[in-house]
């Protein structure tokens, strides 16, 4: 590209367009139900079903270095093309709970090739200043994943097979934009060959064992926190009969404002330090996950949305710090395969954390529940209190 001031903008807009396909099912999960005589508890199911699609995706690239061997921008694409297609199957009328849950699996699959791939683009041209290029990129992903809540609302009076339309659109523009516009980075430093080892060679390096640890305790919470937003807002309205709820719309805005809160995180860390602001948005999340009881108590509805979109914004603002501290304290020609085999390793927890949630809200109407969540920020900042060599 010519203009390389435009790489990021195309990066950002090409992330933010094929994540959406992330929550697509979520944005419908009442729709689903319904048509396909699904019970309750699917909303948990469908969510792991893409988080374990992309842990095997993530696992399988990783090792063997798809990222690291392969121009990222064309893998971007392949994987982009391949998830919108499968995004797509759901519109199917003759799926059940079994087909449903294979093509949001292999939806997850083919977002391993999208997600750590557009941070290994990102970090193949920002060497300096990589922590706010990630700021941008992780809040596409975030305003990515809300989208399909936002699409549900603007969509209300169509059928619900336009929200599965509109997202593989926008993934299949993505991909293009991307192996159009972005050519492989200045910075980028291919392997010759596929090592079985190297997604386990990056863990020798203390420093990056840290990041690691880090990160997995922030995935913990985040996607529980996101996939159960809705039923948060159901229960509060449950709670408090008086109050009416735009479900859809207020899902967008409490996930979709951690995009502002990624880009702003990443400016801050430019002046406190990167590890430092991560671990200050590790304590507030966490804090939020042990009040969370409180508020529900509350009979102020204002109140209650204000926390959420707090919550919302500090749950998701250590995102691209630590997936930065991931990329500097790997080896140049690994970057993209540690990047991938932290998601990889990151994603499976959110599994465990989900539907130990899932589990719980089938046994118990305690909103205490949610506490839980905190398990995740106290590891992530023992992680990062372990090591001040992490730079």
């Amino acid at each position: 590209m010519k203009n390389s001031k435009l790489i990021l903008p195309v990066i950002v807009i090409s992330q933010f367009c094929c994540t959406s396909l992330w929550f697509a099912g979520n944005g419908v999960i009442n729709d689903l139900v319904h048509n396909f005589d699904l019970q309750e508890g699917a909303l948990g199911h469908l969510t792991s079903a893409v988080q374990f699609g992309f842990i095997v995706g993530t696992l399988l690239f990783a090792i063997l270095s798809i990222a690291d061997r392969y121009s990222p921008s064309k893998v971007f694409l392949v994987s982009a093309v391949c998830g919108a297609v499968f995004n797509l199957g759901v519109i199917w009328e003759g799926n059940g709970l079994a087909s449903l849950l294979v093509l949001r699996f292999l939806t997850g699959f083919f977002l391993a090739g999208i997600y750590p791939v557009g941070m290994k683009i990102a970090a193949d041209y920002y060497e300096k200043g990589l922590g706010k290029s990630l700021g941008f990129l992780v809040g596409a992903l975030v305003v990515g994943t809300a989208f399909p809540h936002l699409l549900k609302e603007m969509t209300a009076t169509y059928p619900w097979k336009y929200v599965l339309l509109v997202t593989s659109s926008l993934a299949l523009t993505g991909g293009i934009l991307m192996v159009l516009l972005v050519p492989d980075g200045p910075f980028r430093k291919p392997s010759q060959q596929s090592k079985l080892s190297s997604c386990f060679t990056v863990f020798r390096r203390r420093e990056f064992r840290s990041v690691a640890f880090g990160y997995f305790g922030h995935m913990w919470e985040l996607y529980a926190f996101w996939a159960f937003v809705p039923i948060m807002l159901k229960t509060y309205s449950h709670q408090h009969p008086q109050v009416t709820f735009n479900i859809p719309l207020l899902s967008f805005l409490i996930i979709g404002i951690g995009g502002a809160a990624c880009v702003l995180s990443g400016y801050v860390a430019e002046w406190v330090g990167t590890r430092s602001t991560a671990k200050i948005a590790l304590y507030l999340s966490g804090t939020c996950c042990l009040m969370a009881p409180l508020l529900f108590g509350t009979e102020n509805e204002v109140l209650f949305i204000s926390f959420l979109i707090f919550w919302g914004m500090v749950v998701v603002a250590d995102s691209p710090l630590l997936s930065t501290l991931v990329a500097q304290n790997s080896a140049a020609e690994l970057k993209g395969t540690a990047l991938t085999i932290v998601n990889s390793l990151g994603f499976l927890i959110t599994i465990l954390s989900i539907q130990s949630l899932a589990m719980l809200l089938q046994r118990t109407d305690s909103t205490a529940i949610y506490t839980l969540l905190a398990i995740g920020p106290m590891i992530g900042i023992w992680a990062l209190e372990n090591n001040n060599r992490i730079r």
